[in-house]
């Protein structure tokens, strides 16, 4: 399909809070198959709707390491439900560039979600795919990882995020 550009921050459009899917069809397929086809080519392991610039509840998926082939989960109108335990690792985002921090959140989670035809399905999600998909269900309340790091890690991220932004202005300004 169509590979979109990624929405970075501090875009205001990733603040939103994505509204709930309510028509399944060719018009929502297309949308993940862009999605799907953005994740892969950034690349990443998750891509939320709103990092598009959609504000619809759509995520995508794929843990899978690359020489392993695709596995790509959809998730539409996902809810996290009985999260247990806490787990504290790295995070990086597609939309939060050149940046990485360790965040908690918990190891163990079920989710519920509908497919592509809006059925609706659940799974229990542990370790680094719980992460994945906590992470990118922030991103449909307009949450981001960054958010759940220090004040202070977080200001200084702002800080260096000027300063990149600058350089880019100025390299294409010439």
């Amino acid at each position: 399909m169509t590979v979109r550009a990624i929405l970075t921050y501090p875009d205001p459009r990733l603040r939103k809070k994505a509204q709930p899917v309510r028509e399944f069809g060719p018009e929502l397929a297309r949308l993940v198959a862009d999605m799907a086809d953005t994740m892969y080519a950034a690349p990443g392991v998750g891509l939320a709707a709103p990092q598009i610039g959609v504000s619809l509840r759509v995520v995508v998926i794929d843990i899978t390491p690359k020489e392993e082939g695709r596995d790509l989960k959809v998730l539409v109108n996902p809810r996290i439900l009985d999260p247990e335990g806490e787990i504290i690792d790295t995070e990086g985002c597609l939309s939060v560039i050149e940046y990485s921090a360790k965040v908690k959140r918990a190891a163990k989670i079920r989710v519920e979600a509908q497919d592509l035809e809006g059925r609706p399905f659940s799974f229990v999600a542990e370790e680094w795919f719980a992460r994945v998909v906590q992470h990118e269900v922030d991103h449909l309340d307009g949450i981001l990882y960054i958010d759940r790091i220090s004040r202070l890690k977080r200001s200084m991220y702002e800080k260096k995020l000027k300063k990149i932004l600058r350089e880019q202005e100025r390299a294409g300004s010439r």
